[in-house]
């Protein structure tokens, strides 16, 4: 077949998306034509196949090397993939993107053109929407939330030229004090899956590939590319790598990050039992391994290992899937079968999420509608923790004063390379670190103007809290009073849970003026509060986003009801942490050294439950301006490759206005299960219910939420006994409970179906 006229034809096809419908049906047809593998009526394997069997060996050698951009780019040696134009690259690279890897236009393969993250399109180069972070709309408990949230930040991605997004963080909260803790969606795999595989469903039906990551147990940032995390096989497949196994079940990444981190001695991105065996065989995954940015450290280990493209380079000391790879193709020490089982990979992808069969083009971009969204999901994710009289809503106030963190300005977010440019620039500058993994960036979104717009007959003044004397001498003719306080977090670096400064000694020194005092704190996790009998009422806003200020406003003065509950638990104190000195803390930088995660899978609420600490605020709590009531509950053992569960339950409005109530099912098992903990969360609802409405829920809990793995027989075992099924509104909230018999099953790990 000549595929000559095939060049002309997919090149054209990106102006011809602009064109009348006729046109692109008549180009596409013309391309299915010359090139069968771009007929959307085979499967997507079909076409794969097809198009893998035209490639040369040097243009699938291009598919699993990726660049960095930049300045970087600059810096390789031009001869590491013979015939490379590194000049034809840099002027091809998007700048200020994460990273570039070339297409085969005769082929019709298109460029790869990557952008970090999961909170939105980051550039520096480009103000974007974000959204709130990935920790924050984790607390909506509403997997539609985050899966709105993807697809506004999957079209800005498109919009912006790029069709690779690294959007997609799973790990597990072990570590409290890590700085990316706002990055991932909780501490239990459930939760974070389902939250996480919202937001890559959500990216990805835009066209836009989704990266899961950071594959796998990268749990702090303190020694990340240099520590050994060392854990048992059964522990972490029951923890983070369910979390990981979950939301690829429920969300089909095209691509998974391997992480800078060892396991078990083995770096994450050259470890053949995660990427091929778990991954691969057991999951039976159909993408591409990606590595992090300067993750990877072999070509033939990594290679024969699983990783399927070397990203970011030159992160990486060497050109590993460059040169390296050739030689070692030639010398056989990976085999050309590898090689192409690594094209199949990403071609895979290209073609199964529609990049392949819908080229990116830059347009513009409805920011007014995207900043509607991330406001939204900011709205259903912020936590109430504590309101003591019923002190919020704000409803009636005459004078209100705004205490703190910049509150007249806008709103925190994160640091690192999830940090999005604010469209209207950033709201506070100059603030340390102006270098990575800053700038801090504050999204110009003021609370007090937004609350000014929502109570306009209120008189409503900030002051900065600078001087504490004069904060409380205000705050003593105020009718209430809010205080704003933060945590900045970010790559690369671990976090205390105590604020810095005088944040503290300002919520006491507010809260002895005026009882009513309300804090808003905007963080990147868990914070410690020492004031937290001394204040009315507490909201946890995490980082809320583009219109966060908006947002925090709404649900303050009562225009929205708050419905967030916590994704992750807060400690009281260090006492309760699993390692009370940081891992690494106190070694010089790049030491190795390692991190035993003797808790195994007990992460979060669960090791809370298995110590017996009580918690500053426990896994699932939130607070409403109405009530609900959980009833009704019924469960039932339903038969199959892996005993499930069927549960059904009726949450109920009894309260004066209308709400959003999650109902959460935990299960706790018989000692003789095995379990890591006493209890699991197997499932959850998010309902919104108007005044006195009802609404039964039904939910099939999967079954390895039920098992422990046994690393002997690579098999999942539910113990036979009985159960203790439990609804409520928090994990310290519990409504109701009934027993369940079961009776007991073996089942292998390809046998397990996802539960709808």
């Amino acid at each position: 077949m000549s595929l000559q006229p095939l060049r002309a034809a997919l090149l054209l096809s990106a102006s011809l998306l602009a064109a009348s419908p006729l046109m692109v049906v008549a180009q596409n047809a013309y391309a299915e034509a010359v090139a069968p593998w771009m007929d959307r009526t085979l499967s997507t394997d079909q076409r794969v196949a097809m198009l893998l069997a035209q490639m040369t060996a040097e243009e699938k050698r291009l598919l699993v090397f990726g660049y960095a951009s930049g300045d970087q780019l600059t810096q390789f040696d031009p001869s590491v993939i013979p015939g490379l134009n590194t000049k034809e690259v840099v002027a091809n690279v998007i700048p200020g993107s994460a990273g570039y890897i070339p297409g085969i236009p005769r082929l019709g393969i298109p460029a790869q053109f990557q952008t970090d993250a999961s909170m939105g399109v980051r550039n520096h180069l480009m103000p974007r929407t974000s959204l709130p972070s990935s920790l924050a709309t984790a607390a909506s408990w509403d997997p539609q939330v985050t899966e709105a949230g993807g697809r506004m930040i999957g079209t800005e991605a498109r919009l912006s030229g790029f069709n690779i997004m690294l959007a997609g963080g799973i790990n597990l909260l072990r570590e409290p004090r890590n700085g990316r803790n706002f990055e991932y969606t909780g501490e239990d795999p459930l939760l974070a899956a389902e939250m996480g595989a919202g937001l890559i469903r959500g990216v990805q039906s835009v066209h836009v590939v989704s990266t899961v990551k950071h594959f796998s147990i990268n749990a702090q940032e303190t020694g990340r590319t240099t520590l050994s995390a060392q854990i048992s096989e059964p522990a972490l497949r029951m923890s983070d790598n369910l979390a990981f196994e979950l939301a690829i079940e429920r969300s089909s990444p095209g691509s998974v990050m391997c992480s800078y981190n060892k396991i078990n001695d083995v770096h994450a991105c050259e470890n053949e039992a995660l990427l091929t065996d778990t991954l691969k065989r057991d999951w039976g995954y159909k993408g591409y391994v990606m590595s992090d940015w300067g993750a990877v450290h072999s070509t033939v280990q990594a290679a024969n290992a699983g990783l399927d493209q070397q990203s970011g380079f030159p992160f990486d000391k060497q050109a590993y899937f460059g040169e390296g790879l050739k030689r070692a193709l030639l010398d056989g020490s990976v085999p050309a079968s590898r090689l192409d089982d690594m094209v199949r990979r990403i071609l895979w992808a290209l073609i199964d999420k529609g990049v392949m069969a819908n080229p990116v083009a830059k347009g513009e971009i409805d920011f007014e509608a995207h900043h509607r969204v991330a406001q939204t999901a900011a709205e259903d994710s912020l936590v109430l923790l504590k309101n003591d009289k019923a002190l919020l809503p704000l409803s009636g106030r005459k004078q209100i004063l705004l205490v703190g963190s910049y509150a007249d300005k806008g709103v925190l977010a994160g640091g690192g390379s999830s940090s999005v440019s604010p469209v209207g620039g950033n709201a506070v500058t100059g603030l340390e670190p102006k270098g990575w993994p800053g700038p801090v960036v504050w999204q110009p979104s003021s609370p007090l103007k937004a609350l000014q717009a929502q109570l306009p007959k209120a008189r409503i003044s900030y002051l900065s809290g600078d001087d504490l004397n004069a904060a409380a001498r205000a705050a003593r003719s105020a009718d209430v009073v809010i205080v704003f306080v933060h945590q900045w977090a970010g790559e690369g670096f671990d976090v205390s849970l105590d604020l810095n400064g005088q944040q503290d000694e300002l919520v006491r020194a507010v809260a002895k003026a005026n009882p009513n005092t309300v804090v808003v704190v905007e963080s990147g996790g868990p914070v410690f509060m020492p004031w937290k009998d001394e204040v009315r009422a507490i909201l946890s806003a995490f980082y809320p986003g583009a219109r966060g200020g908006a947002a925090i406003a709404r649900v303050l003065s009562g225009k929205v009801n708050p419905s967030g509950h916590l994704p992750l638990t807060f400690p009281a104190s260090e006492a309760q942490f699993v390692h009370q000195d940081l891992p690494g803390g106190d070694l010089p930088p790049n030491s190795s050294f390692t991190v035993r995660y003797t808790e195994g899978a007990a992460v979060g609420y669960k090791w809370f439950d298995l110590k017996g600490y009580t918690p500053l605020f426990a896994f699932g709590q939130g607070l409403s301006y109405t009530t609900f009531r959980m009833d009704g509950l019924k469960a039932q053992a339903v038969a199959g490759a892996g005993e499930r569960l069927a549960i059904d339950f009726t949450l109920s409005n009894t309260g004066a206005r209308e709400g959003k109530a999650v109902g959460q099912v935990y299960v706790a098992a018989p000692k003789s299960a095995g379990w890591e903990a006493p209890r699991r969360l197997v499932g959850f609802r998010k309902l919104s219910l108007s005044k006195g409405q009802s609404q039964t829920v039904s939910l099939t809990v999967d079954p390895r939420l039920l098992a422990v793995y046994d690393e002997a027989t690579s098999e999942w075992v539910i113990a036979p006994g009985t159960y203790e099924v439990q609804l409520g509104a928090a994990s310290d909230d519990i409504r109701t409970r009934v027993k369940v018999t079961l009776a007991g099953q073996r089942f292998a790990a390809r046998q397990v179906k996802a539960v709808p």
